[in-house]
C-alpha cells in the first residue's frame, strides 16, 4: 500500500499543461494539515521550519529527531492525503533508519538538503549518501533532492543543474533549487530529466506562472506558517489591548 501511495504521488508530478504544477501546502500540525487537505489539496508537505517552531526549536536540524518524526507521524494520521515530510539533512541518521522512520510515520516521500549548518556538502559524497537513501526506500519513498547553492553557492544554473543531475542519477525522483530566481527556472527546468520543485513566496510569481516556468510541482516552505505567526500575533495584540493587564 505505501508504495502504490508512494507512486501515485510520484505521477502527480507528471503535468499535462505548463500553468498547471502540483501544489502542495507546507503544513506543521494536525489542524493546518486538515485545513489543506478540506480545502481541496490531494497532497501535503511538512515544514521543518514551521514544525520546528511549533515544538519551540530554532530551524537548522535544533529540532530532536524524536521529536520531528513524531509531529510527521500525526500529521499524517490526522489526513487521507499523502504527506511527504521536511526532514531537513537527515539529523545525522543512517539512510536506513532514515527510510525506517519516514515509513514508520506514514511519510510518502522526503526533502533531503545538501548542505548543513550554512555549508555546502560536497556533491559527489552527498549524492553517494542519496543512492543509499534510494535503495533503502526502493519505491516506497519519493526522494526530494534539495540543492542549496542558491543559499551558499554561487547562484548559478550551471552549478545547480550540476548538482541536481548527480542527485537524480543517485535516485532522486524531484530535485528542488530552493530559492531559485524565476528567471533562471527554465534553464535548470531544461537541464534536469525530473520534475522540478519551485518555491513560492508572496509577492513573487504566482505557483502556475512558476509552473508555465518550468516547474512541475511548488510549494512554500515555511511561509504559511509565518502568516499563521503574524495573523495570530495580531489577534494577541487586540485581545491584549482591550482585556491585558499589562
Amino acid at each position: 500500500m505505501v508504495a502504490t501511495r508512494a507512486g501515485e504521488f510520484l505521477a502527480r508530478h507528471d503535468r499535462t499543461e505548463p500553468g498547471d504544477p502540483l501544489v502542495i501546502p507546507n503544513v506543521w500540525d494536525a489542524v493546518s494539515a486538515r485545513a489543506f487537505a478540506e480545502a481541496g489539496f490531494p497532497a501535503l508537505a511538512t515544514s521543518s521550519a514551521a514544525v520546528a517552531a511549533v515544538l519551540g526549536y530554532d530551524d537548522g536540524e535544533d529540532t530532536p529527531a524524536d521529536e520531528m518524526f513524531a509531529a510527521i507521524g500525526r500529521i499524517v494520521r490526522s489526513v487521507d492525503v499523502p504527506v511527504t515530510a521536511d526532514i531537513e539533512a537527515g539529523y545525522g541518521l543512517a539512510p536506513a533508519e532514515i527510510v525506517e522512520r519516514l515509513l514508520a510515520a506514514g511519510a510518502v516521500g522526503c526533502n533531503l538538503e545538501d548542505s548543513t549548518a550554512g555549508r555546502l556538502k560536497d556533491a559527489e559524497q552527498h549524492a553517494e549518501w542519496l543512492s543509499e537513501v534510494s535503495v533503502a526506500a526502493g519505491d516506497r519513498l519519493v526522494l526530494n533532492a534539495r540543492v542549496d547553492t542558491f543559499l551558499f553557492g554561487d547562484r548559478s544554473a550551471e552549478t545547480a543543474v550540476k548538482r541536481a543531475c548527480l542527485y537524480i542519477d543517485a535516485g532522486a525522483d524531484v530535485v528542488y533549487p530552493i530559492l531559485a530566481p524565476e528567471e533562471l527556472l527554465p534553464d535548470l527546468a531544461n537541464g534536469v530529466s525530473k520534475p522540478l520543485n519551485a518555491l513560492y513566496r508572496p509577492g513573487n510569481a504566482s505557483p502556475s506562472r512558476l509552473g508555465s516556468l518550468g516547474a512541475a510541482r511548488v510549494t512554500f516552505g515555511g511561509g504559511l506558517h509565518q502568516q499563521a505567526a503574524t495573523d495570530v500575533t495580531d489577534l494577541a495584540q487586540k485581545i491584549g489591548q482591550a482585556y491585558g493587564t499589562r
